[in-house]
């Protein structure tokens, strides 16, 4: 069998299933405020936009809050459920490694391209500059057709600068999926499509495996960044919501540094 050239998680549901700990943080959450919450209104939410979420239970289910407030009661609960147990669909761990040994090796080398054989290349351009192929060859066609889309692709800095600390296979595919955008940009811009790219410097990293020497090194990287601190998935997250947006209709082509000052443009 062909090994796929791309993977589309749908996390919840697929990877993992959490309803029921938010049907059960809804209801403790209408109960603690006097109201009433039925399995009616908890499916009614299912998929739905958190703040929606939060102005529903307030309308429904006499929740006397504001709909963010709402929200953190909700990922309060939630989160802590998963921290006790996390609920995988059956096979989904097997997946997950499957797919992990597929693509980028889980510690990528920091090797000078001389150094470094043959057959360690292809992971970083499969992933790096196929995975961006693939995944925007299955959606682009509907982008068009519908006069609306958005392409956002999570890069890095080493795709934008030459570094002198072993990742130059690693930039070259992360530089050729920036490439990829902006000619994508220019192709399908008259149809109402923008591709953009975000350039991630250097990023925090929660694993539960990082032991206190690696902590002490983060701690270190963070004061050489000018803001003081090194990037988080909220940081990435912003900045997609935005070009995600009918407000930036008009940003495509471009490649965002999103490295808290440490390179500028």
């Amino acid at each position: 069998m062909n090994q796929p050239a791309a993977v589309l998680w749908d996390m919840d549901g697929t990877i993992v299933d959490t309803e029921p700990y938010w049907f059960a943080a809804e209801f403790e959450i209408v109960e603690i405020h006097g109201g009433t919450w039925s399995h009616e209104h908890a499916r009614a939410l299912v998929g739905s936009d958190l703040l929606d979420s939060g102005a529903y239970m307030r309308k429904h289910g006499g929740v006397d809050r504001e709909p963010a407030e709402i929200v953190e009661m909700l990922l309060d609960r939630v989160v802590a459920q998963l921290r006790i147990e996390v609920p995988w669909r059956p096979g989904a761990r097997e997946l997950l490694a499957a797919v992990n040994n597929a693509g980028i090796p889980a510690s990528m080398r920091a090797v000078k391209f001389r150094d470094l054989p043959r057959n360690e290349w292809d992971p970083y351009i499969d992933v790096n500059l196929y995975g961006v192929l693939n995944c925007t060859k299955a959606v682009i066609d509907g982008m068009c057709e519908r006069k609306w889309g958005r392409i956002i692709t999570i890069s890095s800095g080493a795709g934008t600068e030459g570094l002198n600390i072993g990742v130059s296979i690693y930039g070259a595919g992360k530089g050729a999926g920036i490439s990829f955008m902006r000619h994508l940009a220019i192709e399908n811009a008259a149809d109402g499509v923008t591709a953009n790219t975000l350039a991630l410097g250097l990023m925090e990293r929660n694993d539960p495996g990082i032991t206190e020497d690696q902590r002490t090194v983060t701690a270190k990287i963070a004061k050489t960044v000018p803001v003081g601190r090194l990037g988080t998935g909220t940081d990435v997250g912003y900045a997609c919501v935005y070009l995600a947006s009918n407000e930036a209709s008009w940003i495509t082509g471009q490649t965002i540094s999103l490295n808290g000052g440490s390179v500028t443009n």
